[in-house]
């Protein structure tokens, strides 16, 4: 008698729940119009990195100028390249758009081969350009074509966006991906020299560090895409979102983006870290640790 009653219950309450309308669809997309941001906003924003100074100051992390040099350059560097990008948007030329793309990745291979390196070797920063520019400049102009239905596929509103992600990306996978190399070679320099005087072929003594090094480059691409849209709202759909675009859409485009991004970043550390390898192990072969 009581299961018949509580299976009665569950039928109303199924009946009860399929008939509810959970949501009311307006007649016409409703847009909010978002007031104009001022520099007075962006100095608001700032003064929250009054406690980042103050927590530097407390604790002694000698962080607090380094904090307003940052956000200094932060500032600047955004407005320049608003600046540049507000005009290439209204001129749509192509050779603007890709010397825009030659500025951005010099730039990147820069950052990874003067900065963000700890070690050099000869034809590090062209070894590193081409690399990252090659991988970056074929997956942005594939992806914007047929994926993302671009018209030309450079054109400029969505190809220097795309391709300024996939830099920033590869960039990270480059860097760590060269660092983890060379710091193998120096750790196992005896198992190398010993491999190699049995006769080794360079291949055979680079595939393991190489594997390692790609190995550790690539986790974090892949810790990104495997929570991203469980933790948090990823920037690319943040920005659709607060843009006013449909919510699918900008999760089609944030996954499509996230796709090249790992595409660029696992080619572009591929290539880089290869060349990186063929240098420390010459064509004879022989360890040269001498040229870091």
């Amino acid at each position: 008698m009581a299961l018949q009653l509580a299976l009665q219950a569950l039928h109303a309450l199924h009946s009860w729940l399929s008939e509810l309308r959970w949501y009311v669809a307006p007649s016409q997309p409703v847009y909010l119009p978002d007031k104009q941001l001022s520099w007075q906003n962006v100095g608001i924003a700032a003064m929250l990195l009054g406690f980042n100074v103050v927590l530097s100051m407390w604790l002694g992390l000698g962080l607090g100028r380094s904090l307003i040099v940052a956000a200094g350059r932060c500032v600047v560097q955004l407005t320049l390249l608003g600046m540049v990008l507000k005009q290439i948007f209204l001129t749509q030329n192509p050779i603007y758009i890709f010397g825009m793309t030659l500025v951005l990745g010099t730039l990147a291979a820069f950052e990874v081969t003067y900065w963000r390196s700890k070690r050099r070797f000869p034809g590090m920063y062209l070894g590193t350009l081409l690399s990252i520019m090659g991988s970056a400049l074929i997956v942005a102009l594939f992806g914007n074509a047929y994926s993302l239905n671009m018209d030309p596929a450079y054109t400029a509103t969505k190809f220097i966006p795309t391709i300024g992600m996939l830099f920033g990306n590869c960039m990270i996978g480059v860097s760590i991906g060269m660092g983890s190399l060379m710091d193998s070679l120096d750790t196992h320099r005896d198992r190398v020299e010993t491999m190699l005087c049995y006769g080794a072929t360079r291949w055979e003594v680079t595939r393991p560090v190489v594997v390692d090094a790609l190995r550790t480059a690539l986790l974090p691409t892949i810790t990104n895409m495997s929570i991203t849209g469980l933790i948090s709202i990823p920037g690319v759909m943040t920005g659709w979102i607060l843009g006013g675009a449909d919510v699918l859409q900008a999760a089609r485009y944030q996954q499509i983006i996230l796709f090249m991004i790992s595409a660029s970043t696992a080619s572009s550390t591929l290539l880089s870290v290869l060349f990186c390898a063929f240098v420390l192990v010459d064509g004879t072969p022989m360890l040269r640790l001498d040229r870091l």
